[in-house]
């Protein structure tokens, strides 16, 4: 199909790989990543546009697209406060999500996080939460939000949390009760997105927003 897609947060855990699944996939024709530093892939079907993420508005031009993922976060380690984290998070994707449906997007993939809500007293979880809010009032015809559980990858920062879910949640998510709880990978969240973009709506209302939470995301196998 003669499609493009256009993946925020491409050099991170999820959207590096994320654009290789894309870049894999027939449906897409063209994959565009808009990134602060260059990325070194060789593929016909592959576009790098580098933007300041703080004056987005400035390369609008470069949101047409027929679907956009975005996989843009950082944590207050790297960035110092939680409003720096949270310009990140929250403001960034939905400046990006904001422009895409204002150049005619009508996908929207999202990765959020388990427990995300706009009323939790934990600030990550309520960010992820206003986020999920605000693109969905934006109406894309379809919006699709992944709430994976906690990621493992190869970071360039290493995470405290990480290093716990490495050693400690395999043995216990051997309790049946807790398996859909266990670590993911960044690529598997990756994949998932890219099978959950080649498919029809899981949905069979009218409704536009699709979930996949916890072990909806583990992909088959």
């Amino acid at each position: 199909m003669n499609k493009t897609a256009i993946v925020m947060g491409a050099t991170g855990l999820i959207g590096r790989h994320l654009v290789d699944e894309l870049i894999a996939s027939p449906r897409f024709s063209k994959v565009v990543a808009l990134t602060r530093k260059p990325l070194s892939i060789t593929s016909e079907k592959f576009e790098n546009h580098i933007v300041d993420f703080e004056h987005l508005e400035d390369y609008s031009e470069l949101l047409s697209a027929d679907a956009l993922f975005s996989c843009l976060g950082t944590t207050k380690k790297n960035v110092g406060s939680i409003a720096a984290q949270r310009r990140v998070d929250v403001d960034y994707q939905y400046n990006a999500a904001k422009l895409g449906r204002l150049q005619g997007i009508d996908e929207y993939y999202l990765v959020s996080s388990s427990g995300a809500n706009a009323k939790s007293v934990s600030a990550y979880l309520k960010m992820k939460g206003e986020l999920e809010d605000k693109v969905i009032a934006l109406d894309f015809k379809r919006c699709v939000i992944f709430r994976p559980s906690l990621l493992m990858g190869e970071r360039e920062d290493k995470r405290p949390g990480e290093f716990f879910a490495g050693k400690v949640m395999p043995l216990l998510s051997c309790i049946p009760v807790l398996r859909k709880y266990r670590p993911i990978k960044g690529i598997e969240v990756a994949t998932k997105m890219a099978q959950v973009a080649s498919t029809s709506p899981k949905n069979t209302s009218n409704t536009k927003i699709e979930y996949y939470t916890l072990d909806e995301v583990f992909i088959a196998g």
